[in-house]
């Protein structure tokens, strides 16, 4: 995760909490696993309470707001694992592999310390569904920018299996598509300061400014608002798992 986080990441843990049933994705991809490291872990959502783990992470600001009895977390980064080989059962990583400077070898170093499997909660850069990119095109642009292909996971990892992770209307992680059904909430600086995608935007002023005023024509209910009915949604957001 890139050490930006030190000046972006203050009040990220009071915006970017766990949600439940994304939780429950991810710790049922780590099987039996006891000793597990979490790579990028940030302030520390997602750590299974059940088993032995290990953070690792770059930025001290997301580190300092870890909550009391979190997993020990160690200052470092993705490339470089300060772990022997095969030290973990299991290796995962939630919504930072965009960050690293090197994805591959970020991967590699997952593979190198797990005996089990890696599973990454990830996003898919070719989906291109999401209502938000009419705001910001800029959005699609940093996606390919940031995140590989689908296909690069098993050319860095080997065999994989691949799922659609469903993003539930009422997510409490404020991810960058999680408002979905609730699309006054990108209104609110605050939620858009847990968002990195809208720090590196130039000027979000435009988009925001057409967003409020289609949201008051209803002219945004008008194009969406057939996903005003729905419980879940696939954004894009792909569980990778090692087998």
């Amino acid at each position: 995760m890139s050490p930006t986080y030190d000046t972006i990441g203050k009040g990220y843990a009071t915006k970017r909490r766990p949600d439940p049933r994304i939780g429950a994705i991810i710790d049922g991809a780590l099987g039996s696993a006891r000793r597990v490291v979490n790579v990028g872990a940030g302030t520390g959502s997602y750590e299974p309470a059940d088993r032995e783990v290990t953070a690792v992470e770059p930025s001290a600001e997301m580190i300092g707001q870890r909550p009391p009895g979190a997993a020990p977390a160690i200052r470092g980064y993705a490339e470089n694992l300060p772990f022997e080989d095969d030290a973990f059962d299991a290796a995962m990583s939630v919504l930072s592999l965009h960050h690293w400077t090197d994805k591959a070898r970020g991967c590699a170093e997952m593979r190198r310390v797990a005996t089990g499997p890696v599973v990454l909660l990830t996003f898919d850069p070719a989906f291109r569904e999401a209502w938000l990119i009419d705001y910001f095109p800029e959005f699609a642009e940093q996606d390919d920018r940031r995140f590989p292909p689908m296909e690069a996971y098993e050319e860095w990892l080997g065999p994989v299996e691949t799922e659609a992770v469903p993003i539930p209307h009422d997510c409490v992680d404020g991810f960058l598509y999680a408002y979905w059904r609730r699309p006054e909430v990108y209104l609110e600086a605050k939620a858009r300061a847990a968002m990195s995608s809208f720090w590196a935007l130039e000027d979000a002023s435009p988009g925001l400014a057409r967003l409020a005023d289609d949201l008051d024509s209803g002219a945004w209910h008008a194009r969406n608002g057939a996903l005003l009915d729905r419980e879940t949604c696939d954004l894009g957001y792909r569980l990778v798992r090692t087998v």
